[in-house]
């Protein structure tokens, strides 16, 4: 069923990658989310909504906004501590901050190293992704293993965060009841022979059917654009719905392909948690049980590039992944871009 719908979708070519040189695993996790709730019936008060029309489209019962005077960078900044103390290595062992947002502080300078000031990380290299959106996540962990591949880089720290409080329009339904406020972390070091990343997945399919129309060098903001609501986050739910349903499936399959592993053995799915219903249409593309997928975007909503990070750290902390178990990160962006990694936990 999933390829029927590639075929519609007609993506970019995908090919599965072969095994990274020195193996690389995850040495600690860690997420932020800011204290204030942001509960369906608040939203209903002002759009043309319900709580049960919410929860039954998106599965989504509350969310998390950004509170006035604080940033992007401040909840990166939470999780980034969290995931560092978990990992064992202080902000000094870092070689590199990888920071995936599509709201940074400002457009200028770099969020990533306000991150890497704050922690005091001197000797990291740092580097923002902002326009791979909600598949920023699996991004920057795909980019940080290859980094580590070089002799002089021992430790690497990814982290996707997103205020999209701030890039939707209080008014529009069709964003404001999905997206919340997250960051999470995730520390990347070599591994054991055999752990670690074991293969991945990636592709693309130009589309602009989520975008932020006004802001860049092809319309730059006036009077004009911020009057047309241009500066915010726009969205068609059902090529969503429609492309991620096709797409995830398929990069989870080729990247366990590559892995040498069946789909049925992967014990922990950590998806992007863009709406409950279409991580239930992936898992059963998958015929695998839900019961193995993380599940946060029932609290937090749709957070972007932070929500791999956020059902990723949950497990870990729960202490439900053990030594030996497969587990598969996957998400998909606008762009559209997508992407899954196959690892097996050391």
């Amino acid at each position: 069923m999933a390829s029927g719908r590639l075929d519609v979708m007609k993506p970019a070519p995908v090919s599965a990658k072969p095994p990274l040189r020195g193996p690389v695993g995850v040495l600690g996790t860690g997420i932020a989310v800011p204290e204030r709730v942001v509960t369906n019936e608040e939203l209903a008060r002002t759009l043309d909504t319900t709580d049960e029309w919410i929860v039954s489209r998106t599965g989504i019962e509350q969310r998390r906004f950004l509170e006035i005077g604080r940033s992007t960078s401040d909840i990166c900044v939470e999780a980034a501590e969290r995931a560092l103390a978990r990992s064992g290595l202080r902000a000094e062992d870092i070689d590199a901050i990888i920071l995936s947002t599509i709201t940074p502080d400002q457009p200028l300078p770099s969020t990533a190293l306000i991150v890497k000031e704050r922690l005091g990380a001197h000797n990291a290299l740092s580097i923002d992704l902002n326009q791979a959106a909600c598949a920023g996540g699996v991004y920057a962990m795909l980019l940080g293993a290859h980094l580590l591949q070089s002799r002089t880089t021992r430790a690497v720290l990814t982290i996707g965060a997103e205020a999209l409080s701030r890039l939707t329009d209080p008014q529009d339904r069709t964003t404001r009841v999905f997206f919340g406020d997250a960051a999470g972390a995730a520390v990347l070091g070599p591994t054991e022979a055999g752990y670690g990343v074991l293969a991945w997945d990636s592709g693309s399919l130009l589309s602009d059917s989520v975008q932020v129309p006004a802001g860049g060098s092809q319309l730059p903001h006036d009077h004009f654009t911020l009057a047309a609501g241009q500066q915010y986050l726009k969205m068609d739910g059902r090529v969503v719905w429609r492309e991620a349903t096709a797409a995830l499936p398929l990069t989870i399959q080729r990247a366990a392909e590559a892995a040498g592993v069946d789909v049925a053995d992967i014990r922990h799915f950590f998806l992007h948690q863009a709406n409950r219903n279409i991580i239930v249409e992936v898992m059963r593309a998958l015929d695998v049980p839900l019961e193995r997928a993380g599940i946060t975007v029932d609290r937090l909503g749709n957070t972007g590039a932070a929500t791999v990070y956020t059902v990723l750290d949950e497990a870990m902390q729960a202490r439900r992944v053990r030594r030996d178990d497969l587990l598969v990160v996957a998400g998909i962006g606008a762009g559209f871009l997508w992407g899954s990694i196959v690892l097996r936990q050391q």
